[in-house]
């Protein structure tokens, strides 16, 4: 019976994936990742990972009669995903921690775990779907069935051998309620529990106080200026802003602006109008080529997202010389952010992906 290690967040999406793997007939255990200590601290009820997430994943493994363990990987939490997250807004990019989370500690961390105890597969709640293609002789990961749920763009960075060991059994649900209507007739704890969307360590959203507070240092004003360099007025410094953003910026125009751009070594805020704010190319570093292994040497025809939830765009890549990838969108593209993930589609399947410059 082969084994599989279940990452369990809490949440209904990871207890119905190890309800399905279990009536499969794995060998399965549940295990959760501890990332920060959360002990004292209030937090929203739309964040993950709390102590009482804990408790509801090992309430599933205790209904399920499959062991439960707790990992401490606070340490790389730490490295890997926060470091990461406020080091890439102080140098102007807007990144996504979540992301971080899944490549170095789901898929890194508690991957090695699962092959150090002996398991074949590591299993999550994600909705996508993992398949083998004959014809390329590689794994490929493609969307869910649930367009809606899709969670492709997040999982971009996976190798073939994380691929070959990776089970998503929710890509095959094409509803979200089907999901829960298994989990309420199984008897499930959390069937009805809400979905988690803050980032688990700043739960109320405020990301500018965290990053404070994290370095303990204040970030210096500076200038808003325009694409042409009139100045505006004053920023609260550069960790307060992000690509696209309207609100709190304190100015008064003519018509409504937005942030542009964010420079740290004059230490501007660049802001503009609705229509600046669109893009007809970027340019992405550190691509991972799921679907070739090896860079295309000739520009594809694909579909592309700039954002997790964001429509996919039909562009032509191109690869340079330095290894970056250049994307030239048949339509130009809103609010483009330097840190976010870029994701090539063709059809269902993920092409690649990487980190926009």
């Amino acid at each position: 019976m082969d084994k599989a290690l279940i990452a369990m967040s809490g949440g209904v999406d990871s207890s119905a994936a190890a309800l399905l793997m279990k009536n499969a007939g794995f060998d399965c255990m549940g295990v959760t990742m501890k990332l920060h200590d959360n002990s004292g601290e209030t937090y929203s009820e739309k964040a993950c990972c709390t102590a009482s997430d804990a408790e509801d994943a090992r309430g599933v493994c205790v209904k399920l009669g499959i062991p439960y363990y707790v990992f401490n990987m606070t340490s790389d939490f730490g490295k890997n995903v926060i470091e990461r997250f406020v080091s890439s807004y102080e140098t102007g990019e807007t990144p996504n921690p979540c992301i971080d989370c899944n490549r170095y500690l789901k898929f890194g961390g508690l991957y090695r775990k699962a092959a150090e105890l002996g398991c074949k597969y590591i299993v999550t709640g994600h909705y996508a779907r993992v398949e083998f293609d004959e014809r390329l002789n590689r794994w490929l990961l493609k969307k869910s069935l649930n367009e809606a749920k899709d969670q492709s763009y997040v999982l971009y960075f996976l190798s073939q051998e994380q691929l070959a060991h990776t089970r998503f059994p929710l890509g095959e649900f094409a509803d979200k309620s089907e999901v829960r209507r298994l989990a309420e007739e199984n008897g499930l704890i959390n069937a009805a529990k809400r979905e988690s969307q803050d980032i688990c360590f700043v739960p109320d959203g405020d990301y500018a106080a965290f990053i404070r507070e994290y370095r303990a240092k204040d970030y210096p004003e500076g200038d808003f200026v325009t694409s042409d360099g009139n100045i505006l007025g004053r920023h609260k410094g550069v960790v307060n802003y992000t690509i696209g953003q309207r609100k709190g910026l304190g100015i008064s125009y003519s018509e409504p602006l937005y942030v542009l751009k964010k420079s740290v070594s004059d230490n501007t805020v660049t802001l503009g109008t609705e229509r600046e704010l669109y893009s007809d190319s970027l340019t992405a570093r550190d691509f991972n080529w799921i679907m070739y292994g090896e860079p295309p040497t000739e520009p594809i025809n694909v579909t592309v997202r700039t954002r997790y939830h964001a429509k996919e765009a039909p562009a032509v890549a191109q690869i340079n010389s330095d290894g970056t990838v250049t994307i030239r969108f048949s339509e130009p593209q809103r609010a483009i952010s330097a840190g976010q993930a870029v994701v090539l589609y063709d059809g269902d399947a993920v092409v690649g992906g990487g980190t926009i410059c």
